[in-house]
């Protein structure tokens, strides 16, 4: 998921509109379709992660290898690699046909449902190792996915609804995550309440949510190429296809590292969110440890913690409007980390449904919280148009960092502690972050920065 853009001082004093203004963007077209395809975005997430997880504990595979498949995660975190080749490349009959976003859209959609099929195929009990393959390619074409609608929505998207876009593919993008999470665990359940057996019935869950993906294919055929795109395949026709990747590659990198504290900025990126991604890693294990079914987990879990997520992400708003940037990065920082406490008093509780709600409506709503003011906080770092996508790439793959590599031992560290003291250590992984933002603070880098619109 990418972060809205960052704006000059003119640009925050233009005049207001009308409400009913407001409320029609998110009709026009253009917004529609980047709402539909940020459902897109976030149906294939869980499917490698949380869900995923769900179906391997249930198959009685142990803790410590579970948490090593925050692993599978790898593809988001490198995604920056081949992103130039998605910014510059055409695919062979699909750009033809359709025009290089759109070609690579279709494209990465076909790969992505063949992917979710063969995973779909595996059995977590006999062959971990297929089922890590399958997942893995899975994370391969979905992130490739994103890269393509994340530079689709900059470039299709007038400044004028440039924020009602990022606002429908947010929502859109948390609504796709559901139906991967809770959605496909009722399915799950509900093909299991047929009489098939438990293998069979997370198979064809997984199937339907390859089909699912159509639902962005279709998107895809009913948008048009990027007016700013097609000037841009213009002004670049003479050049060869290396050049234009290289251009892409060098242009973005040296100019991001080219500034002041860049790699602490970078590091801060990194372990802003890893104290959610540490815990986040375990909260399906844990849930279905202290007894709670699979439909609580759907139910609560991703049910209720969607509704806390989007009221948060309403108050991370807030806050970000409020209050300095390096001030929102503290309030947001600091609550996301001490929620992770009442995670350790719902395991001392145990099983108690109501509970288990307030937990994750806690970890939800101030996760949501941090998650908007970072996205603030990645839209300043990305000025630069000509390498927006590229750029924005190489950010939300470090932000992966932490929960893919880092958030890997997760397991090993709460087999060993114990889920109370495990949530407490979740709390104390935010504290280099914290460190860092204070470095940064010093150092006058959010002033540098300018103003951000959320």
């Amino acid at each position: 998921m990418t972060a809205p853009d960052a704006t000059s001082p003119a640009a925050t004093s233009a005049p207001a509109t009308s409400w009913r203004d407001g409320l029609a963007v998110y009709l026009q077209p253009r917004v529609l379709i980047v709402l539909f395809l940020g459902f897109s975005s976030g149906l294939p997430l869980a499917l490698s992660g949380s869900t995923l997880l769900v179906w391997m504990r249930e198959a009685g595979v142990d803790l410590k290898t579970i948490g090593l498949f925050a692993l599978v995660g790898t593809p988001y975190t490198l995604k920056f690699l081949w992103a130039p080749l998605v910014d510059a490349l055409h695919v062979p009959l699909f750009t033809r046909a359709f025009g290089r976003r759109r070609g690579w859209l279709l494209f990465s959609q076909a790969l992505l449902i063949v992917a979710i099929l063969l995973l779909a195929m595996t059995d977590p009990a006999r062959s971990p190792f297929y089922v890590a393959l399958g997942a893995l390619l899975v994370a391969t074409t979905s992130s490739t996915q994103d890269i393509v609608v994340d530079a689709f929505r900059v470039e299709s998207l007038p400044e004028s609804e440039q924020a009602a876009g990022m606002a429908a593919y947010v929502a859109a993008y948390r609504i796709g995550m559901l139906v991967s999470t809770a959605g496909a665990l009722f399915v799950v359940s509900g093909f299991e309440s047929t009489g098939i057996t438990r293998t069979s019935a997370w198979m064809w869950g997984y199937v339907v949510m390859a089909a699912m993906v159509l639902i962005g294919t279709i998107t895809a055929l009913a948008a048009t190429e990027p007016e700013q795109l097609v000037r841009a395949e213009a002004s670049t026709q003479t050049e060869t296809a290396f050049t234009r990747v290289l251009n892409a590659a060098i242009g973005a990198f040296s100019e991001f590292l080219s500034r002041k504290d860049a790699i602490a900025a970078l590091a801060f990126v990194v372990l802003f969110k890893f104290t959610d991604a540490f815990s986040g890693t375990m909260t399906a294990p844990f849930v279905i440890d202290l007894g709670f079914t699979r439909n609580d987990y759907a139910a609560i879990v991703k049910g209720v913690g969607l509704a806390a997520t989007l009221i948060g992400g309403f108050a991370g708003g807030f806050v970000a409007r409020r209050y300095p940037l390096a001030t929102s990065l503290w309030i947001g920082g600091v609550l996301q980390a001490l929620a992770n406490l009442t995670f350790s008093w719902l395991a001392v509780v145990g099983t108690n449904q109501w509970a288990l709600a307030l937990a994750i409506c806690a970890e939800n709503f101030t996760s949501a919280i941090g998650t908007v003011i970072f996205v603030a906080y990645l839209s300043a770092l990305c000025q630069n148009p000509l390498h927006t996508a590229t750029q924005y790439a190489l950010l939300t793959a470090l932000a992966a960092v932490g929960r893919t590599y880092l958030s890997s031992g997760a397991g090993f560290v709460a087999d060993t502690t114990g889920w109370t003291l495990f949530f407490v250590i979740c709390v104390l992984v935010a504290i280099p972050s914290l460190i860092l933002l204070v470095w940064l603070q010093k150092r006058g880098h959010f002033e540098a920065l300018g103003p951000v619109r959320v």
